[in-house]
């Protein structure tokens, strides 16, 4: 089995000579934010299309200031690099890839030291949920935490522990993923994940006040729903018994993309399967990623660059 080759501080290495000490700062307070970007194979050319990658490495650079941390590279240096680590492993099948940048230092106290690591692995991922049917969700015991406590929209590592126990608590009751209200009891998103749901014929989302993620894929669902659906998207505060009543519900995100919620506490949604408007988008969603629609080509970065196969000319008149 190949050995995987990851990205540090600079250097290509082996993932074995990548371990980094236990006393490090970012293992035991969580200081740290990280990225997830996908690579979907174009199976035309056989080549992986790195999806919206320079929005994520922008976020990255944003996100960075809260912790008192800077990025090595530009976004643009980043993106190459993403593709060079991709190659490098010759991976053939669609692709995650993690950056992280931690605090480093290796020492005990609960400062933001100014030693920093930036990293980044890939890992061949196929669906993250299974979707084909739609999923079950419940509502967490736990709270989405606040801005001014842990700020969701940095991405922060620490910040994820909210997360997990919001996921597991949802699988120990039964459920395939958590739906988690803020302090106010108003729906923020998914565990991991951004959420939208279908009301008189409206998408409508938490706005970023609610204490979510500002996501990339949830733009890019926005997006879809405004240029190829001619949907309203409304960006609003959602209470929790919306949920109950929509004729849509869905959760989306890099790794899961768009997820079709067809239960939520154990109520039916819509007619308990994935609705007219979600199937729309995960279509038009896979038709842009994978290189097939004409749709903010800027968003896709060839990994390979291999070109796409020209089509035989038309025949015509009479064979000699």
């Amino acid at each position: 089995m190949k050995v995987p080759i990851v990205y540090v501080n600079g250097r290509f290495v082996e993932e074995p000579d990548s371990r980094i000490p236990l006393l490090t700062h970012g293992l035991h307070y969580g200081t740290g934010i990280f990225e997830g970007i996908r690579a979907y194979l174009d199976d035309r050319t056989g080549d992986l299309l790195l999806f919206r990658a320079a929005e994520h490495f922008e976020r990255m650079e944003r996100n960075a200031r809260i912790l008192h941390m800077r990025l090595p590279h530009r976004p643009d240096e980043l993106v190459a690099i993403a593709c060079d680590l991709i190659r490098r492993n010759g991976y053939a099948a669609d692709t995650y890839v993690r950056p992280i940048l931690f605090k480093s230092a290796t020492r005990v106290g609960v400062t933001l030291p100014a030693e920093e690591c930036f990293a980044m692995m890939a890992v061949p991922m196929g669906s993250y949920l299974d979707v084909r049917g739609g999923i079950h969700c419940g509502v967490s015991s736990w709270r989405r935490l606040a801005d001014n406590a842990i700020p969701p929209r940095g991405k922060i590592c620490g910040a994820y522990v909210n997360s997990a126990l919001a996921a597991q608590e949802a699988r120990d009751r039964g459920f395939d993923e958590a739906i988690v209200l803020n302090e106010e009891g108003r729906v923020a998103e998914g565990a991991a994940m951004n959420l939208f749901l279908v009301r008189a014929g409206r998408l409508v989302t938490p706005d970023s006040t609610q204490g979510i993620l500002e996501g990339i894929t949830r733009d890019t669902v926005m997006t879809l729903a405004r240029e190829a659906l001619a949907l309203d998207v409304d960006e609003r505060p959602v209470e929790r018994s919306e949920l109950y009543v929509a004729s849509e519900v869905f959760l989306c995100g890099t790794a899961a993309q768009i997820a079709p919620v067809i239960r939520v506490d154990g109520r039916e949604v819509g007619g308990g399967r994935p609705g007219p408007v979600t199937v729309a988008l995960q279509n038009e969603f896979e038709q842009l990623v994978r290189g097939r629609s004409d749709r903010h080509r800027d968003w896709i970065v060839a990994v390979y660059d291999r070109p796409a196969p020209v089509s035989p000319p038309p025949r015509s008149g009479r064979e000699g």
